[in-house]
């Protein structure tokens, strides 16, 4: 019904309050709700609204909507319909509506707290004030909204959708503080609560196990202040499974009945149909000896951080001294004597402080039941056949990075031994958390708040079908962005925030976890994660690092929307972002290279062979950008002669150095992303280059990655010669591209040419490379590459000069000597002073790495006269060149083996050091 159109002096239009009840009390049928509870009950339309026009207005706060583009002086009006059914065309009168309210002018600017809060939104437009009641506001917003701009005659101009997350944060900021969310069992009560403020009614289906067909249907309460719903259950429902029907308005399909999981489940089905209802601290969930484990102390400071990042299923899945029922699985951590077990210990043994596995929570796109493994055939090193196989079952087969969110709090099934009980996937990964503790390693996390793996009204879409148009970051017309690749979600709107920390304190504090990593950390606010960050310390009663991708793009870029936690917004924070700067000169190129760019030189793998003088000079300042800990105001002689801080040194347009602290830093050469390290120096040197070189050439930018102050990070199997075949993206490659032998007899170069997905137009060059085989390695060169590497975890973690805890010391105790224009930019020498450190051990450090294939000679006069010894670790080490190095010490002249990395120091006689 069309309501009368108020005079134009009015403020405040006519409203229907009765019609508006009429809509929001309709009473669900029992029976229907309880059919809709059904797994297989088709999706139900309580009233179809097809119409799904842009929604180019911003309804802010509870008083000002902006409209861009449109003209101040307007005559607007905002229609409203409960149930759907609004038709506002161009040139006809609206209908459909229950009410409608006329919207006064507030000029053409927002008031100056809108404008630094929505940034993205200070373009001329129509500034329109709403003046009604919270009461009033609320029941607008749980039915169809649409904004006119009409004629003197009442026919509409133009029409549009708006997008309503402001005014939600407006209206409902007390949920912020509300109590918790998710189910809550208790002695002799169980408490439901779901936030869905623009819910028109809510109830439970609950359920005595994963599969049972029956169900319980519970209806719960709305909280007009917070707009979480909520019910009381009589005793405790641990064990039970829940999941909610939200009859909510969705745009383009009108008043729906959305059967959908709870976003804070802590446990699931199979699958992700069902919440299972988790006492989390019950003996059920917790494996023996959980309450007592041991647990490794907190880091003293965030350089001392030494990450090794790894996939749950490429653990074990081929290891064959795993238990096959084990093998891809949380089990398989604590089978001490795997040989994926003891190479980790070693690696904590020798200085690894965390492994960081790729994400667990919930997954998209992993079946939890019946995934398929393929059969690979046995075919040429070059051949399409084994990609093939991979690409024909790879929605469906057992592997995916995982970088897909479903549930953000709940382990991911398909790692547990039984997918369907929901204690089963808590309980094993606790048991995994447990075992790599008692291996001396901490745990991380790698995270992905940013986005989700759909929205809208996609069956995998969790939190746009409980409150749509709220949980993701909108463009200009109200589609959501996807500069992430997926569905972009708002961690800038305050509950997708309290959904992010929330989660982030259930980690911490249900599974011990002690750092996390945050996949494209820069579209998140800096505020945000800074509050996280004391959330996640409060909740472990001790710091948990935090480090993440800090990359400047897409919709947020250059805070476009807030200050973002990426790389050049994150100074002081204490927050760490992984640098590209030196990753890039010591492998060559960048991330999206192809055809003859991929097979550009960097600095380890053919630049100082070359005859680009400019670029191996640039290269190697770079490197030094990177071993200075990327500190914008360290300052260092460049190539050019001058003297400056790092942040003035180019990096593709940007500042090299741009943290503030070492801590904020985080080195690596490779991790899960784009083409393995073996694999790039694979494409980059010489075909000719025999399997001894290459492995060095792996050492080297190793060796680089752990002198670099900071912190360090270690993609898993590196130290192995880990190849994925040439695969420059193995997200969804299956098993057979994502190996891991941790036996060291093979490192799968040549299994195949990578899938066709991102990897088809350079395949004609990639033929060859995958048949030459004196680029597969030998079992002694990848054995040489992990013993070595052990030998610089010992040196980074024997000592604290290879982690300088603030940006003074670094200042104050490294330097680089062969520099500017006249160096030999194939050597870089960096010396640390360690007089008075504490935990320094050695009066000096003095590193040397010679990345040409020739031996090398430089003289040091200021280090003429000093007694250099060679590293202890490196006379009795791996690697025999380190020991042929010869230093004089009336001259000051090192002579260097080709392609090595040294390390001399001044011993401290007082503090004992050999």
């Amino acid at each position: 019904m069309n309501m009368p159109e108020p005079s134009r002096g009015l403020a405040l239009a006519c409203l229907a309050p009765l019609l508006f009840a009429a809509g929001l009390a309709r009473a669900a049928d029992v029976d229907d709700v309880l059919a809709d509870c059904n797994d297989d009950a088709p999706a139900r339309t309580l009233h179809a609204s097809a119409a799904n026009p842009a929604a180019r207005a911003h309804w802010l706060d509870r008083r000002h909507l902006l409209w861009p583009g449109q003209p101040a002086d307007g005559r607007y009006r905002l229609l409203h319909a409960a149930a759907g059914g609004l038709v506002a065309d161009s040139g006809q009168a609206p209908s459909g509506a229950d009410d409608a309210m006329i919207l006064t002018g507030a000029g053409n600017r927002l008031p100056a707290a809108l404008a630094a809060r929505f940034p993205h939104l200070r373009g001329d437009g129509a500034v329109l004030r709403v003046d009604a009641d919270d009461a009033t506001l609320q029941r607008l917003l749980r039915g169809e909204l649409r904004l006119v701009r009409e004629d003197a005659t009442g026919r509409v101009l133009d029409a549009t959708r708006l997008q309503i997350p402001g005014v939600l944060d407006d209206l409902y900021a007390a949920a912020m503080t509300a109590p918790a969310l998710g189910a809550i069992p208790a002695h002799d009560h169980t408490s439901l609560r779901v936030w869905a403020p623009t819910a028109q009614a809510v109830h439970a289906c609950l359920y005595p196990d994963g599969i049972a067909a029956s169900a319980a249907a519970v209806p719960l309460t709305r909280d007009d202040a917070t707009g979480v719903w909520s019910a009381t259950l009589d005793g405790d429902r641990s064990g039970q499974y829940y999941r909610y029907l939200v009859d909510v308005f969705a745009p383009g399909a009108g008043l729906v009945r959305n059967r959908v999981t709870d976003p804070y489940a802590l446990s699931l089905s199979a699958d992700s149909k069902r919440g299972y209802i988790a006492d989390m601290d019950a003996d059920a969930l917790e494996p023996d000896g959980w309450d007592d484990a041991p647990r490794p102390d907190a880091l003293a400071a965030a350089t001392d951080l030494a990450v090794y990042e790894l996939h749950v299923r490429d653990f074990s899945r081929d290891d064959p001294t795993v238990p096959p029922a084990h093998r891809g699985r949380y089990q398989a951590f604590t089978g001490g004597d795997s040989d994926g077990m003891r190479h980790l210990r070693a690696l904590a043994a020798a200085g690894i402080t965390d492994i960081h596995l790729l994400p667990v929570f919930d997954l998209a796109t992993i079946p939890e039941q019946g995934c398929i493994e393929p059969v690979i055939p046995d075919a040429a090193a070059d051949s399409e056949a084994q990609q093939s196989a991979v690409a024909a079952v790879a929605a469906r087969d057992c592997f995916n990075w995982g970088y897909d969110p479903f549930h953000y709090t709940a382990p991911e099934g398909s790692y547990a031994s039984d997918a369907m009980d929901g204690a089963v996937r808590v309980r094993e990964f606790r048991a995994m958390v447990q075992a790599l503790h008692a291996a001396g390693l901490r745990v991380g996390m790698d995270v992905v708040y940013n986005h989700t793996s759909a929205s809208g009204q996609d069956p995998r879409s969790v939190l746009d079908r409980i409150v749509p148009g709220y949980y993701h970051r909108l463009d200009a017309d109200g589609a959501v962005e996807r500069s992430t690749c997926c569905d972009n979600t708002a961690t800038e709107h305050r509950m997708m925030e309290r959904l992010m920390i929330d989660s982030a304190v259930a980690w911490v504090r249900h599974y011990r976890i002690d750092s996390f990593r945050f996949d494209l950390m820069g579209h998140q606010p800096r505020a945000a994660m800074q509050r996280l960050q004391a959330a996640v310390n409060a909740a472990a009663g001790r710091h948990v690092p935090l480090i993440g991708e800090g990359w400047n793009f897409g919709e947020v870029a250059d805070g476009a929307r807030f200050v973002q936690a990426s790389q050049g917004s994150l100074q002081g924070s204490g927050i760490g972002t992984f640098s590209d700067r030196a990753r890039d000169a010591i492998r060559g190129g960048g991330p999206a290279d192809h055809g003859d760019a991929l097979r550009a030189p960097g600095y380890v793998n053919g630049l100082a062979e070359g005859d680009d003088r400019d670029a191996l000079l640039h290269a190697a300042d770079l490197v030094r950008t990177g071993l200075a800990g990327t500190l914008r105001d360290y300052r260092m002689v460049a190539a050019d002669g001058s003297e400056k801080p790092l942040s003035t040194i180019d990096y593709k347009g940007q500042p090299a150095g741009y943290a503030a602290q070492p801590g904020e830093v985080v080195n690596y050469v490779e991790n899960h992303d784009n083409q393995t390290l073996f694999d790039i120096n694979a494409i980059k040197l010489p075909p000719s280059t025999g399997p001894e070189e290459r492995a060095r050439v792996q050492l080297l930018a190793l060796a680089l990655n752990a002198f670099s102050q900071g912190i360090a990070y270690f993609h898993a199997g590196g130290e192995l010669l880990r190849s994925k075949s040439l695969d420059r993206n193995s997200y969804d490659s299956g098993d057979w591209f994502n190996r891991i032998d941790w036996s060291g007899h093979d490192n799968h170069f040549g299994t195949g040419l990578p899938p066709a997905t991102d990897n088809r137009d350079d395949w004609p060059w990639m033929r060859p490379l995958l048949r030459e085989t004196g680029v597969r390695p030998r079992p002694d060169d990848i054995a040489f590459v992990r013993d070595a590497f052990l030998d610089l975890l010992r040196i980074r973690a024997g000592s604290t000069m290879l982690r300088l805890r603030t940006a003074a010391d670094v200042r104050e105790r490294l330097r680089f000597a062969n520099t500017g224009p006249a160096q030999n930019p194939a050597v870089i020498a960096g010396h640390v002073d360690g007089r008075g450190y504490p935990g320094a051990r050695f009066d000096a450090m003095l590193y040397l790495v010679n990345v040409s294939a020739s031996p090398q000679q430089l003289v040091l006069a200021g280090e003429a006269g000093k007694p250099y010894r060679l590293h202890p670790v490196l006379r009795d080490g791996t690697d025999p060149r380190p020991r042929q190095a010869r230093f004089d010490i009336a001259s000051g002249r090192f002579e260097l083996p080709a392609r090595t990395a040294v390390v001399y120091v001044l011993p401290n006689e007082q503090n004992g050091s050999p």
